[in-house]
């Protein structure tokens, strides 16, 4: 499966039912604190939502969710992966995408041989407070020669205008959060996406 360029990465399905229309074609739902039957109606809509759009929809964290209701595809980040049952995402057919920041996490994931992997923040972000500092577009060259057809994703203060550059530098796709949720028309943030990646 070859994953679209442009990967947006919301916080609730509104989100998704506002911009999946305009033709979005991979999407992370990331969603951090709510209650278990919430969080299950949430996951269970943006199936729904991005099945419909032709989407594909990859769920951050909530692998057992993501088992249950039937998703394709799960996001973890290193500390997700101490508590996360690897073979049991795999029997049940999902792929999986894993968060690096240095080398060692990076040879921890490549042997549970993801789908993809992501590095970040290539530039200062907003969304979370991290430990690490920007990885800047060089370590993706490097990410990239280690890591060979595995697809790179480049996350953390991404923007249209960066786009290219990470490209440039060994991306296969780029990752945008505040760039669309934080900007004054979101649509036509997303039309300039998918113009500049597509």
């Amino acid at each position: 499966m070859t994953l679209d360029r442009f990967y947006p990465n919301f916080g609730s399905t509104d989100w998704l039912r506002r911009l999946l229309p305009l033709g979005i074609k991979l999407v992370q739902l990331r969603i951090k604190d709510m209650p278990e039957d919430q969080l299950r109606q949430e996951i269970r809509t943006a199936r729904d939502l991005c099945r419909d759009a032709g989407a594909t929809l990859i769920i951050n964290d909530h692998w057992q969710v993501a088992i249950e209701e039937g998703c394709d595809y799960i996001h973890l980040g290193q500390e997700d992966l101490d508590q996360a049952d690897i073979d049991a995402i795999r029997k049940a057919g999902l792929k999986l995408g894993i968060s690096t920041h240095d080398k060692a996490e990076l040879r921890r994931a490549m042997a549970l041989e993801p789908d993809y992997i992501a590095l970040g923040p290539i530039y200062p972000t907003i969304l979370k407070k991290m430990k690490w500092h920007e990885q800047g577009l060089e370590k993706l060259t490097t990410w990239k020669e280690i890591i060979g057809n595995t697809p790179l994703i480049a996350i953390g203060g991404m923007s249209v205008e960066r786009a290219q550059g990470a490209f440039d530098h060994g991306a296969d796709v780029v990752s945008a959060v505040t760039d669309i949720t934080l900007n004054p028309d979101p649509e036509q943030r997303v039309r300039d996406w998918i113009a500049a990646t597509r």
